[in-house]
């Protein structure tokens, strides 16, 4: 081993999912620990991509994406979120929204920088501050409510805070933000002046009719903000990692500098097949009322179980309290849940800096109703 070596995230191994995921091909149990589905794309879909191939689409695309795509996805946050943009100057498309999320870090955090990050939070948000020199600030969100108190997180804002990561609707926790956590926000923002990353891999994932609170409808947060998006979350292909960034164009101007030299361009027929599919809007606007359907399934599967669901308000996550089961920590429970009973679930304290002591799980529900029932009854005996 080189002398030289020195590991700038030296405390990091092998994430939770992977871990987890491998004792559930071990132990052959159901895996509603990682959040993928089990149930495959719009066959349409794939022949538009498989079109594109035939038809020669096979080499570099721009470094920005493809027009067309970029033109769809315009028309479709015109249409969502009434926010006109220009394509060429402030979408960039990505290789899955964890890339694009770090390609923000990089673009905007230097070192001794503080980045404000509402806990708990997706696992890639902390390595991704530190690799490039920042400092994560984290505030902790509490069970079962998981509510910001806004003057609370003021308290954090430094001279050094140059930008705060939110994620809505968040995972793990399946709460979305409202219209006063972002009016709150943009008001931080004016009087501040840091910059915002909003995760919103799941606006299409949000339950029982209520609205996406995009930082693309808040003009204040939006000129200092970047919003990322997964096609993957969207059109349940997890596999085909692409995604897109959208940002003013200033902010687009830096993002692009560091993009293109990290991955340069994103997969070329992907990128024809889904400008030809996102314009037909059904096929985004059905899906909350398709995976609330599924929500409710594992709910009602689970009604006569000791597993008591905290409300899952949007992404295909859904939190429940073992306390009437068990008093172990959350992941052994879990790695017993798998070993023992045969369906694998996350713990939560995995997605928080600093551990609570919570009897929580979390289990992933984007999955065959034979799959959920299955799980289902498998926990209900315990």
């Amino acid at each position: 081993m080189s002398k030289y070596l020195k590991s700038k995230l030296p405390d990091v191994g092998t994430t939770i999912f992977t871990v987890m995921s491998a004792l559930a091909n071990e132990h052959g149990a159901i895996n509603l620990s990682q959040g993928f589905p089990d149930f495959d794309c719009d066959e349409e879909l794939k022949e538009l991509v498989a079109q594109s191939m035939r038809e020669g689409y096979n080499q570099y695309p721009p470094m920005r994406g493809i027009p067309e795509l970029l033109d769809e996805i315009a028309k479709k946050i015109e249409f969502l979120y009434d926010l006109k943009l220009d394509p060429e100057s402030e979408i960039t498309i990505t290789a899955g929204a964890t890339q694009a999320i770090y390609t923000v870090i990089s673009a905007v955090v230097h070192p001794g920088d503080e980045v404000i990050v509402i806990d708990p939070a997706y696992d890639s948000y902390r390595p991704s501050i530190r690799v490039n020199g920042g400092i994560p600030v984290m505030y902790q969100l509490r069970a079962p409510h998981f509510k910001i108190d806004w003057d609370e997180l003021e308290s954090l804002i430094t001279d050094k805070t140059v930008l705060l990561i939110m994620n809505t609707p968040q995972n793990p926790i399946g709460r979305t933000f409202k219209s006063h956590d972002l009016e709150a926000l943009a008001d931080l923002v004016e009087r501040y002046g840091f910059m915002v990353l909003s995760d919103e891999v799941y606006e299409h994932i949000i339950f029982d009719e209520q609205p996406h609170e995009s930082i693309l409808k808040y003009d204040k947060i939006f000129a200092n903000g970047f919003a990322v998006y997964s096609f993957g979350k969207t059109f349940h292909n997890t596999g085909w990692k692409i995604g897109y960034c959208v940002s003013p164009p200033n902010l687009t101007n830096e993002f692009r500098k560091v993009h293109q030299f990290n991955v340069f361009t994103v997969n070329t027929p992907m990128q024809h097949g889904l400008a030809k599919y996102l314009g037909k809007k059904e096929k985004y606007i059905s899906l909350p009322a398709f995976f609330q359907a599924k929500r409710d399934y594992l709910q009602q599967a689970l009604v006569n179980s000791r597993l008591q669901p905290i409300e899952s308000e949007g992404t295909y996550f859904q939190l429940y309290d073992y306390s009437e089961i068990s008093d172990l920590p959350d992941t052994e429970f879990a790695k017993l849940l798998t070993t023992k009973y045969g369906v694998a679930a996350i713990p939560i304290s995995v997605f928080y800096h600093t551990p609570p002591n919570d009897p929580i799980i979390r289990l992933c529900f984007a999955k065959k109703e034979s799959t959920l029932s299955l799980a289902a009854k498998k926990l209900s005996v315990i």
